[in-house]
């Protein structure tokens, strides 16, 4: 099966599972919150982050190894995929006590981090079995994710977007009743780690009967030169972690030891629904890098780039249409239709929050065609230097203008990856001048503000009241205009081209609009 058509099946299966996963989710988070309010939500939101420090331990493994089995796949070199597969099985299982190790570690300190003062009445004993229950499921991870990678290799990522799918439903349903019987935070986690747990070992066992090769006793060990390889992706791939921890991880941390939890729920609240509804976008990408690795291993440096732009151009069009959408409509969704005015999120944090998510939509395609491409050394100091100066701005901008100063330093941090990984990647890889890149960001950028702040006044009109009614015909409105401008502005670019004509390709009553479409690849 081709790259495009493996792509288009993780895509459809990663609709499905994200819508049904909206559905449950947004039900769980509204029975969490009437159940259990903000305070716990801000819990569940900082250990999230802790723990997602603590996977600073994976050293940046899974994407070296990732990496190396794109050629063995793609050749059928069953001999080295078997060596690889059992490197990173011994990694993992390593990393599994490391992390266990670290993470009991920082439990004494967990008052530090949560003062007397900001966790209400809740008690350390309770802070701590909490803690202790999200620390339990991480470990667990790392005992079944090697397996994964296989199949990813294969350009299967369905098997995994299935897999999950199943398991954060029944996790959701279960967790939906069991709060509505007991109210128990500890139930709630409790039964989460419990399903999660036999998920886990049906894993283990349908991926050893997917591959049972992988169960041969003869495998030969990776030579010098192979783990040496893996080594010199891992180092630089570890300050990557360091960076991308102390830059994406420590938000909650922050503003639970400077403002307090009920704050981290809040914005918890905001992140949660839209990290849900932009799943949907973020599919079409995780979909893709595998095909991007086969790509990077098949094909000449004009093809790479050539749908390089394409993937970069999907990732402006569909990121600013979630952007334009979230700042219109988020705010009246939660305070009007969702929750009620008391979680509402101030517009100067809200926009900083959509700026770096807009912003983001660039770095996945930059980030997933690196890895793709096994560029792991090239930028090994970035993301430790954007940490280090999300740190120091999100911190003295907090304490001089709370919650928004702490996204200041988010949406810096970052764009410094919008600007300096396009030149490595250029240089590297196309071997092209950046200047095209940069002039393309821009045009995009411009268009999508522009649309925003077109729709501004209409919003401020239909949503004057907000009810069900006016919710969807707004809707309809921002996916209608943006969609309409869009496609006005870029209809004879290469990339929209090549992008009509996949979709007429699949669905041929769509080339009766071909004339809106000027055929031709000049710009």
């Amino acid at each position: 099966m081709g790259r495009v058509k493996q792509t288009e099946k993780n895509i459809f299966f990663g609709i499905i599972s994200n819508f049904m996963i909206l559905i449950v989710g947004m039900i769980q988070r509204k029975v969490f919150v009437v159940v259990l309010g903000r305070t716990l939500l801000g819990i569940d939101g900082l250990y999230t982050d802790i723990l997602g420090i603590l996977s600073l331990a994976e050293l940046g493994i899974g994407a070296a190894l990732n990496f190396s089995l794109y050629k063995p796949v793609a050749t059928h070199d069953y001999d080295k995929i078997k060596a690889y597969m059992l490197f990173y099985k011994k990694a993992y299982l390593a990393i599994a006590g490391t992390v266990a190790a670290i993470g009991l570690a920082i439990t004494p300190f967990l008052p530090l981090i949560i003062s007397e003062e900001k966790r209400g009445d809740i008690s350390i004993a309770n802070i701590t079995v909490y803690y202790l229950i999200f620390l339990f499921n991480t470990v667990s991870t790392y005992f079944v994710a090697y397996k994964y990678s296989l199949a990813n290799a294969e350009q299967k990522n369905y098997i995994q977007t299935n897999i999950l799918t199943v398991t954060k439903i029944v996790t959701a349903l279960t967790q939906i009743a069991v709060l509505w019987v007991s109210g128990s935070f500890v139930l709630y986690l409790l039964s989460k780690a419990a399903i999660e747990l036999i998920q886990k070992i049906f894993v283990s066992i349908y991926f050893n009967r997917k591959y049972p090769y992988l169960r041969d006793k003869e495998i030969r060990k990776l030579d010098k030169e192979e783990t040496g390889a893996i080594a010199v992706k891992c180092k630089a791939q570890m300050l990557h972690k360091i960076g991308d921890a102390a830059r994406l991880s420590t938000d909650s941390i922050i503003i639970s030891s400077m403002i307090d939890l009920d704050s981290v729920g809040l914005v918890k609240n905001y992140n949660e629904i839209i990290a849900y509804a932009s799943n949907f976008v973020n599919i079409i990408f995780d979909s893709a890098i595998s095909g991007f690795g086969n790509l990077v291993a098949t094909e000449s440096r004009e093809k790479q780039h050539s749908l390089f732009k394409v993937y970069r151009f999907m990732a402006c069009w569909l990121y600013g249409y979630a952007a334009v959408g979230f700042f219109l409509m988020l705010t009246p969704f939660i305070t009007g239709l969702y929750l009620d005015p008391s979680w509402e999120l101030g517009s100067f944090t809200l926009i900083l929050i959509l700026l770096d998510f807009y912003l983001k939509g660039g770095r996945i395609v930059l980030f997933n065609f690196k890895t793709a491409a096994g560029i792991f050394e090239q930028d090994r100091y970035l993301a430790f230097i954007q940490g280090g100066i999300n740190l120091v701005i999100s911190v003295i901008a907090a304490r001089w203008i709370g919650l928004p100063g702490v996204y200041i330093g988010t949406v810096i941090s970052g764009v410094i990856a919008n600007l300096v990984r396009p030149v490595i990647i250029y240089r590297v890889c196309f071997q092209k001048s950046v200047r095209e890149y940069f002039t393309d960001s821009l045009r995009y950028g411009g268009v999508v503000v522009g649309i925003a702040v077109l729709l501004i006044p209409v919003g401020n009109l239909i949503l004057a009241r907000v009810n069900i009614l006016t919710f969807l015909l707004m809707a309809v409105i921002v996916t209608a205009v943006y969609q309409l401008v869009f496609v006005l502005f870029f209809r004879r670019t290469k990339e929209f081209v090549y992008l009509w004509r996949l979709v007429t390709d699949r669905f041929p009553f769509l080339k009766k609009f071909d004339r809106l479409v000027k055929q031709t690849t000049d710009r």
